[in-house]
């Protein structure tokens, strides 16, 4: 009900942009082009997770971009779901990589889920309502997709802001599973995990833990390229790299480029 009434009242009172303030406008173009970046790349937090996916994200969360994220997520402004619902379809488009012709799986986009006391307190589902934009704008542009909510959090999780990266990764620790059913659905297309944010990346990390528990296993530390140039041999073995879409990431993870043995080699220009 709360939603309802704030889609109504962007209609009838003034607006201002979600990044900056100015007035009379939802999304100015200088925070538009912060919010698109320099496209959207791989990127890293550190100290990295163990059973973190391949991550794609279009912005460092900071300044504007920060201020849009917060604006939709907190503040309500239920306008800005299209044009960061764009940011993410780009980050989606390049963490599944090119599509293989008509015959093409479609992305499945499966949201990290918020407990249900957050989206009561917020009167919407930020994440799943972004998802839902960014599949519709890849449907525009001739690529299948469309979101498919299978995970749920199955035991309470604390409050993430304040603590750091070990009590992320210890209050999240087996909090997620896939609702039942949802395993028959995974199995039809390619499946990326989509979240807003990536801070420590311990969300993604349990997210790809729970689907590996009922689809396809991830194996930490597989080669990227062994998965994507090798399809049938993936098969063959039963094993797929996990990906991950976000909107932003923290400034430093797009700073980060390692290239250690048996890790798919990160970083800033992985486009």
């Amino acid at each position: 009900m709360r939603g309802w009434w704030r889609e109504i009242a962007g209609l009838v009172l003034p607006v201002a942009c979600g990044g900056c303030g100015r007035p009379r406008t939802v999304l100015c173009p200088e925070c538009a082009g912060a919010l698109t970046g320099a496209g959207p790349r791989r990127v890293r937090p550190a100290p990295e997770p163990a059973g973190l996916p391949a991550v794609h994200a279009v912005a460092p969360y900071a300044d504007a971009v920060r201020e849009l994220l917060l604006a939709h997520k907190e503040r309500g402004a239920l306008a800005l779901a299209g044009p960061l619902g764009g940011a993410l379809a780009a980050a989606v488009a390049a963490a599944a990589g090119p599509a293989t012709g008509l015959a093409s799986p479609p992305l499945l986009l499966v949201p990290v889920p918020s407990s249900r006391r957050s989206v009561r307190a917020r009167g919407h589902d930020p994440t799943r309502r972004i998802a839902l934009a960014a599949a519709a704008r890849l449907r525009r542009a001739g690529r299948a997709a469309r979101v498919v909510p299978v995970l749920r959090q199955r035991r309470y999780v604390a409050d993430q802001a304040g603590l750091g990266a070990r009590g992320r990764l210890a209050n999240l620790s087996g909090a997620l599973e896939v609702v039942p059913g949802g395993a028959r659905l995974l199995g039809v297309g390619r499946v990326v995990l989509v979240d807003d944010l990536m801070t420590t990346g311990a969300s993604l990390a349990e997210a790809a833990r729970a689907l590996g528990d009922v689809h396809l296993p991830f194996i930490p530390g597989l080669p990227q390229a062994l998965t994507e140039r090798s399809p049938e041999r993936s098969a063959q073995h039963g094993f797929e790299q996990r990906r991950a879409a976000v909107i932003a990431s923290s400034p430093a993870s797009f700073e980060i480029n390692r290239n250690s043995p048996g890790t798919w080699i990160v970083a800033g220009g992985e486009r």
